[in-house]
């Protein structure tokens, strides 16, 4: 049996973000019916009646959803996983109908954008290991095994920026040039801008070499680093299986890539040629590949798929030196920061940062450069902190959390500010997050959980005005801009964690929560959990049943995958009743709390909460002593510890 703690300090006063907390999961509750209700058939598909002209789309269609399992494993309502399983399955065919899927996976595609597709597949697997373990390894198998024509085990390259399930989709677009509109030419400028002759008059876009012959000859074939973020599909089917040809291409492939950094100074280079030869295509440019340092992303595309890839090499083999796949990039770009207004700086990205940081956009803060071509470092931004924070959170060095202070220093603006916007990837909170785990802001839980509500709110507004609308291809991101289900917050107090890098990674947590009563993932209606802090020395869990009547029993997994082992235990306890008072008394006194400690020694912990009780625990964790699996605790034998 797990060791199991019963909680004895009463509840009086129920804490704020507590209360607030439950809110939320409510209020989640009522914006998910609503939306499948107004914008979605009963097969699960997207109401929309248009075509797909182009490559693109895929991902727009499965973005909409792809925190609706995550809200399951949090603790979502009991139905919830068979809608978000209804749902993938629905746009599955819905996207086979229109001609962009071949057995059920993208017929091909850069990982960027691939990245974001398979976010709703991840959490389904996740939450549901059985059902979705065949496809699991099927679509990893699409890179594992070479007769599939995407990877190339001689020279340990991807064989093309677009990849997929379709070995005969070659090249980067259809046509005779990339599908690229004069906006997004003024966003982003141009892929290989040293084509042009100096001063001469720049081409109409359809008669244009950079999105011609010259951008399918040097950049639509050999490898380019995006890819990277394959590493996660393969670390999937990995966790599933256990099956070594998955950790053994994780090490081929992902370790390919670690040597060409460092040969290149420790900076990841973005292209290889399909002779396995770094800047082969490019005249040498260690830079300029598809979605790489040069276009239309750099760091934004370059760095969320090599923490991708490092973190699966790090969980496949144990070793943190594919850490360093990241760790040099970040530092360089760092290096080369400048101090100013974000009004000032020459970011290609403006309506990212606008709402986030809101006022501060006239506040100097350091800037740092996404991009690099034949000039040098360019395209100036304030530091996104998903890749800093999934190192240190993973790490837990100090070496990873002195870079995040240093970053802290160098901004301008108050950490501590939560502003209620809503990016794309439903992240960008991680700075205020961080300040409360540094001990800065307390409020932050009710303050990070009421700007959700306000995202909530905001996303059923838009709902409203929009369910009727008939969708043109050109407004397909209509539904993931009126998705009105939020997790970040959810994700940062009750799990301890970031939420998930949104271009293809596994979700990271120091802990997670299942009902022991329902044998399903998730905190148990009614109990709110909040950790304020994840040094694994003292890993601080709260745990709160807010019901008055009934019990609640709750178990805890150390780490998102079990990977961890809890030690030991320190946790709150009230062994004398008579703060109650005399059958006379009126009023009561304060519960008397002590502590008591218990040992563990494996990744899971069951906590009975009575009726309107709190545990305070300090978990003593060793980090990642296991290897990661998606057994859940119902899975485990008899005898607790570890697997």
């Amino acid at each position: 049996m797990l060791p199991v703690i019963t909680a004895s300090v009463p509840l009086l006063e129920p804490p704020g973000w507590a209360t607030a907390q439950r809110d939320l999961f409510d209020l989640l509750d009522r914006a998910w019916r609503r939306f499948a209700a107004d914008f979605t058939d009963a097969d699960g598909r997207l109401r929309y009646g248009s075509g797909l002209t182009s490559r693109d789309g895929v991902d727009d269609f499965y973005e909409v959803f792809f925190n609706w399992p995550q809200l399951y494993l949090l603790g979502g309502a009991d139905d919830l996983l068979a809608q978000s399983e209804l749902h993938w399955r629905g746009v599955t065919r819905q996207l086979t109908e229109l001609g962009m899927l071949k057995d059920e996976y993208e017929r091909g595609y850069d990982w960027f954008h691939q990245g974001e597709s398979l976010l709703l597949f991840y959490f389904l697997c996740m939450a549901a290991p059985d059902r979705w373990g065949e496809r699991a390894r099927r679509f990893a198998d699409l890179y594992v095994d070479p007769e599939h024509g995407n990877y190339d085990p001689q020279h340990r390259i991807i064989r093309r920026p677009h990849n997929g399930s379709d070995p005969h989709r070659e090249g980067l677009f259809d046509g005779e040039a990339y599908p690229w509109l004069p906006e997004e030419a003024r966003m982003y400028g141009f892929p290989l801008d040293w084509i042009l002759p100096s001063g001469s008059e720049p081409p109409p876009l359809d008669g244009d070499p950079r999105l011609g012959p010259e951008m399918a000859r040097r950049t639509g074939s050999g490898d380019t680093a995006v890819n990277l973020s394959a590493a996660g599909l393969v670390l999937n089917a990995w966790i599933l299986s256990g099956d070594e040809r998955y950790r053994g291409w994780i090490t081929e492939y992902v370790g390919a890539w670690r040597e060409r950094a460092a040969a290149n100074g420790g900076v990841l280079p973005d292209n290889v040629a399909p002779d396995g030869t770094v800047g082969g295509l490019l005249e040498g440019r260690w830079y300029g590949g598809h979605y790489g340092w040069s276009w239309p992303h750099g760091w934004y595309s370059v760095g969320h798929s090599a923490i991708v890839a490092a973190l699966a090499g790090a969980a496949a083999t144990g070793d943190d030196g594919y850490l360093d796949l990241v760790r040099p990039a970040l530092d360089e770009i760092i290096s080369h920061g400048k101090v100013m207004a974000f009004t000032e700086a020459d970011s290609s990205i403006r309506s990212k940062w606008i709402p986030q940081l809101g006022e501060d956009v006239h506040t100097p803060t350091l800037h740092v450069p996404f991009r690099y071509k034949d000039g040098g470092w360019f395209d100036h931004n304030p530091m996104l902190m998903a890749v800093p924070t999934a190192l240190w959170h993973h790490t837990a060095s100090e070496a990873d959390r002195q870079r995040i202070e240093t970053l802290r220093a160098a901004s301008g603006y108050d950490w501590r500010t939560v502003r209620s916007f809503r990016s794309k990837e439903e992240a960008g909170h991680e700075e205020p997050w961080l300040a409360f785990l540094a001990g800065d802001d307390p409020a932050y839980p009710e303050k990070i959980l009421a700007a959700a509500q306000a995202q909530v709110r905001h996303r059923l507004t838009r709902m409203e005005l929009y369910r009727d609308r008939e969708v043109p291809e050109a407004d397909i991101h209509l539904w993931q801009q009126s998705n009105p289900v939020v997790t970040e917050a959810l994700v940062q107090l009750t799990w301890g964690g970031p939420q998930v890098v949104y271009n293809g990674g596994l979700q990271q947590a120091r802990v997670r929560y299942y009902d022991a009563a329902a044998g399903r993932p998730g905190l148990p209606a009614g109990v709110a959990a909040l950790v304020s802090a994840i040094d694994p020395d003292a890993t601080v869990v709260d745990l709160v049943n807010l019901d008055p009547e009934s019990a609640r029993s709750v178990i805890v997994q150390a780490g998102a995958f079990a990977e961890h082992t809890i030690r030991s235990v320190d946790h709150t306890a009230c062994d004398d009743p008579s703060w109650i008072g005399g059958m006379y008394d009126y009023g009561h006194s304060a519960p008397v709390v002590t502590s008591s400690s218990t040992a563990v020694d494996g990744p899971w912990l069951r906590v009975e909460l009575p009726r309107s009780s709190r545990i305070r625990l300090t978990l003593r964790l060793a980090l990642r002593t296991q290897a990661p699996t998606y057994r859940s605790p119902f899975d485990e034998p008899s005898e607790g510890g570890a697997a």
